[in-house]
Order: C-alpha cells, then structure tokens, then sequence
C-alpha cells in the first residue's frame, strides 16, 4: 500500500467500525427497550428488519447515485446518516409520543448511512494499490469485528457502571466516531473505481450462474452472522439465565473477537488458504456452532457455541465479496451494490425470521408442555426454537459453496 492511501485506508477501517456500531449497538439495548416501551420479541425483529430493509434501500439508491455524485460526498453523506440516526436513537423514543416509532425513525437514518457505508468502502479499498486483494478486503472486514468487540465491551461496561436509567448517554458517545470519520473523509485522497464504460453489465452478471450464486451464498451470510449476533445478548440473559455483564461478554463480545480473529488470519494468510474449501469449513462449522448454542442446556456450552459462530462466519461475507471480485473483476459499483443488497436481505430476514419463530413456537400449547417437560420457560423454548430454525441458512450456504465448485472456472474463481 502506498504510503499515501494510507489514511484513506485508516478512514475505510473507521467505517467499518461505524458500520459495526450501526449494527450492534442496539441489540444490547433490546431489553431495556422491552422494559421501557414493553416491546415484544416480533417488535424486536421488526426493529432489525426496519434496519437492513433501509440498508438495502440505500444499497439500491448507491447502485444509481454514487458513481453520479462521487464516492467522497457519499462517504460524508453516509457518515452524517449515522451520526444522526445514533444521536436519534437516544432522543426520539423521549421526544415522540410513541416511542417505539422514535426508535423506528432513528434505525431508519443510521441504516440509510450503514447501507451506504457498505457500499462505498469496499470498493474504495480495491481500488487502492496492491496485490493480494482478497487478503486486504479480509483484513478491511475485521475491523467490523473489532468495532463490533469494543462497542460490546464499552457499552456494557457503561451501563454496569451508569446504570441502564442512562443508556441514552451512548448512543451519543458513540455518534462521535462517525462525525470525526465524516471530517477525514472530507480530505483523504481517493482513487478513480472501475469506469461505466469499462464496467461488467448487469446483463451478464446475472447471466452467470455463478454470479446468482454468489447473491444466494451472501444472503446466507447474512443471516448466518446477524440471526446470531443480533440475537446473542438477550439470549444470553433470557434464555440462558447468565447475568447480563457475563453474558454479553462470553457471547456477543467473544462472537465479534473470534470473527475478528479469524478475519485477521486470512487477512494475514489469505494467499495460502484456498477460499472454496475454506467457506465450505465456515458453512459446516456454523451450522455445529448453532446447534452446540441451542441444544445443549449448560449455558455456558451454548455461550461456547454462540462465540465459536463468529469464528464460523468470519470468512462468509468477506469470502463471497472475494470470490466475485476475482470472477468480475470490472463489475464496478453496481456489483459490489448487488451483493450488499443480498447480504442485507439476509440480515434483515434473518434476525426477524429467528424472532417470528421465538414468538410463534409460544402459541402451541404442545410445544410449552415440551418445553416445561424439560424445565424450559417460554422465553427460553422461544429463542432457542428460533435460533435453531435460522441454522438452515449456513447450511444452504454450504450446499451452495459445493454447487459453486462443481461448475466450470469454479478453481479459477476461487484461487486466491
């Protein structure tokens, strides 16, 4: 990397930290959100859903207007989205007389700037000098992971120490990262991406069989990281029974460090890890993380199984932005749009699907006497009946890795 990309890369690493404060900080306010405003678990889902429902929006909208306006005020656009919709998050539920549609209006805005973010960053980053880009966009993605660890970390710290009667003191503090993010944005140098006339049309991306099951295998990336993280903290309380400062530390937090973890490594070792069989070991592996976090009745096997998920994951977003980039290498905004636009359905349908389910297994009157038959309350057959039907999503990421391999050009494609 040119020593003059190098806070522009330093400002895309930041991104990404604000992508994961966008994305993480509010599940760890969902309890006392269902305290406060007697939310249930579907209003719960609906609030992730509302999130990335937006994020694909803005997805689409960056597909048409980014090339047009520039990557450099989408990048401040997208910051001040964020900024606002956190500071949103902690004034609106006081301010609106329903505070549930406060809470909707503020995901609504820092999903516009998340969507956004998800877009822009990574095709700035590919655009930058160097090599082993597979090994960079890892490496760019683990920052998601350690942003996602230190606002675990930070704001359960804070609300042990203030208090939960003080959680909209966060919010704010944590607006502060994008703000400063917006200003370096305004100066870091940028590299012209991939121009419309040499750009790979939509027509022939989706032409591709490949190409339609790399939109298949990101959606299920998605939904095979977000229906666990989103979800991780109240299970941990609620259907674990694990106090909350323990909890959200062994399972959400130590979810994020081991998908950090293990996108660093590739980042590091990307060029002697071939990426097919890799993503195939990640789809395996999660679908055992899921099931040692919900069958088991020792909680802290299934917080083992929460935070060996994000080891699982690591490689799925990251993986199938790779494995397209090499197939496309011209397919410009609009691909890397696409691709967000399925990752986003899948966190979006995830998370909410993981939380219908929590809320439906509730009204069969059969499956509460299973539950009590086993000492298991409500909440704690709910959840786990969801966390267990969202482990279908690794596995048609598997089968879908294995089909990707079996067709021609699959090696080339998948080399690193």
């Amino acid at each position: 990397m040119q020593n003059v990309y190098r806070h522009t890369l330093h400002a895309c690493y930041l991104g990404y930290i604000t992508q994961a404060i966008v994305n993480n900080l509010a599940p760890l306010l969902f309890i006392i959100f269902q305290t406060e405003y007697s939310l249930t678990f579907e209003q719960i889902g609906r609030l992730i859903l509302l999130n990335f429902c937006v994020q694909i929006a803005a997805d689409f909208l960056s597909m048409k207007y980014v090339d047009r306006i520039g990557y450099r005020k989408s990048a401040v656009l997208a910051h001040a989205f964020s900024a606002a919709g956190l500071i949103g998050l902690a004034q609106l539920p006081r301010l609106m007389p329903d505070p549930y549609w406060g809470l909707c209006a503020a995901v609504m805005l820092y999903a516009l700037g998340g969507g956004i973010i998800e877009v822009i960053i990574s095709p700035i980053v590919d655009s930058l000098p160097g090599k082993e880009k597979e090994a960079a966009m890892s490496l760019l993605h683990s920052f998601y992971c350690w942003g996602q660890v230190a606002v675990v970390v930070i704001t359960t710290l804070l609300l042990k120490g203030l208090g939960g009667g003080f959680w909209y003191l966060l919010p704010c503090l944590w607006a502060l990262l994008p703000l400063g993010n917006l200003c370096l944005f305004l100066r870091v140098p940028l590299r012209k991406t991939v121009s419309e006339e040499e750009r790979t049309s939509l027509k022939h991306l989706f032409s591709s069989r490949g190409f339609l099951i790399a939109l298949i295998l990101m959606m299920c990336a998605g939904a095979s990281e977000l229906s666990m993280s989103q979800w991780s903290s109240i299970f941990a309380e609620k259907g674990l029974r694990v106090p909350k400062v323990m909890g959200d530390l062994l399972g959400p937090c130590m979810f994020a460090v081991l998908m950090g973890i293990g996108r660093t490594i590739y980042g590091i070792l990307g060029s002697r890890m071939p990426l097919h069989p890799s993503l195939a070991v990640s789809g395996l592996l999660c679908v055992i993380s899921y099931l040692l976090t919900v069958l088991p009745f020792n909680p802290y096997l299934s917080l083992f199984g929460c935070a060996l998920c994000g080891l699982s994951v690591a490689l799925m977003w990251p993986g199938t932005f790779s494995l397209t980039a090499a197939a496309f290498p011209k397919g410009g905004t609009a691909m890397f749009a696409l691709l967000a636009v399925m990752g986003d359905v899948g966190c979006a349908v995830g998370p909410w699907i993981t939380g219908a389910i929590s809320d439906l297994i509730l009204t069969f009157d059969r499956a509460l006497e299973f539950g009590a038959r086993h000492g298991l309350n409500a909440d704690q057959l709910g959840l786990r009946t969801g966390l267990l039907f969202a482990a279908l999503f690794p596995l048609i990421l598997l089968l879908g890795v294995l089909l990707l391999n079996r067709l021609p050009g699959a090696g080339k494609r998948g080399a690193s």
